[in-house]
């Protein structure tokens, strides 16, 4: 019999492993490896946002060879159309010569989909994807077709060049688990890469684990305890970021038009979980849901005017909401 104990220690190792075995290709970017492996395993979609060339897109194929999962790239593009995700039906010569529709799916039809420069798409593209994100389904021609697990979306984005491109909807990136940012490498850290990436071998990885192992691993996170007083600390940090809530701190009162859903509240739980058992815990606790906060609310707070017109970024407020709400432990101290 598998105790949970065991299990608790083979989650580690494998993800250990994994994040591992990516940091060997992409130099400098373990805190942004981990966390999208975080969200691998917590069956969430993630958003990462970087300039070009830091290894956004390698990062994901990385991912995917190590995770040993069905690997689809979409390049989002102004002319890309959302059959051209979803698939389309086609009309083929059916029995006895007559002509029938057979379903052929897009490059949806995957574990692991990056779709790259998702803000380059228009609305109604992007939208494509907003089903498939949530309900793990496609419905094409009042058919549904339903997404094999484990899936996950992971996007990309770039801060600047924004001429030409199309935000994304409230309703679709809250549907991310986590925005990340990748940072500009070190001095050190460009070094290496030069090294790895202009020299006549390249870096290769291992197999960890698969895509059973993954689905596991998500269905263990559900079982890990997070005691009450946690969650009431993250139903707190939500709350923080609205308004129109007595326990708003001035700089949310001032710059924010509307705070966090309840799906801010969901990511840092689990991620809360993910980060206890890499830790060697079966508990989730206050530090882990601080370390869940900036990745799990900066893209859910929606800034007013006010905010854009004095510099003032999510990142700020967060800050302030980070450094005044209180623990429930430090309330009852």
């Amino acid at each position: 019999m598998i105790t949970t104990e065991h299990q608790a220690q083979r989650f580690q190792e494998l993800a250990e492993a994994v994040v591992e075995q990516v940091s060997n290709v992409i130099i400098g970017q373990r805190e942004v490896i981990r966390d999208t492996v975080v969200c691998l395993i917590s069956g969430r979609n993630v958003l990462i946002e970087g300039v070009p060339g830091l290894g956004k897109t390698e990062l994901v194929r990385t991912l995917a060879r190590v995770l040993d999962l069905q690997f689809s790239r979409i390049q989002f593009t102004p002319d890309l159309m959302p059959a051209d995700i979803t698939g389309t039906n086609v009309l083929i010569d059916g029995d006895q010569g007559r002509p029938a529709f057979r379903f052929e799916p897009g490059p949806i039809f995957s574990n692991l989909i990056l779709a790259d420069e998702i803000n380059r798409a228009t609305p109604k593209t992007q939208s494509a994807l907003l089903e498939a994100m949530q309900e793990h389904q496609v419905s094409v021609a009042r058919e549904v077709h339903r997404l094999e697990p484990p899936f996950f979306v992971v996007a990309t984005q770039n801060p600047i060049e924004m001429e030409g491109t199309y935000p994304l909807p409230e309703a679709q990136i809250d549907r991310f688990m986590f925005k990340l940012l990748v940072e500009f490498p070190s001095t050190d850290e460009m070094v290496k890469i030069l090294g790895q990436t202009t020299g006549a071998t390249s870096p290769s990885v291992a197999r960890i684990a698969t895509a059973d192992d993954l689905v596991a691993m998500s269905e263990f996170v559900r079982r890990i305890a997070v005691a009450p007083h946690v969650e009431r600390y993250v139903v707190d940090l939500v709350e923080a970021t609205h308004p129109d809530k007595p326990s708003a701190p001035g700089m949310t009162r001032r710059y924010v038009r509307y705070g966090c859903s309840p799906r801010a509240a969901q990511a840092m739980v689990l991620a809360a979980k993910v980060y206890a058992l890499l830790d060697g815990r079966y508990n989730a606790a206050f530090e882990d849901v601080r370390a869940a906060a900036k990745p799990a609310m900066r893209h859910r707070i929606l800034p007013n005017f006010e905010a854009e017109a004095e510099g003032i970024s999510s990142e700020n407020i967060l800050d302030e909401i980070l450094m005044t709400t209180s623990r429930a432990g430090d309330r009852h101290s």
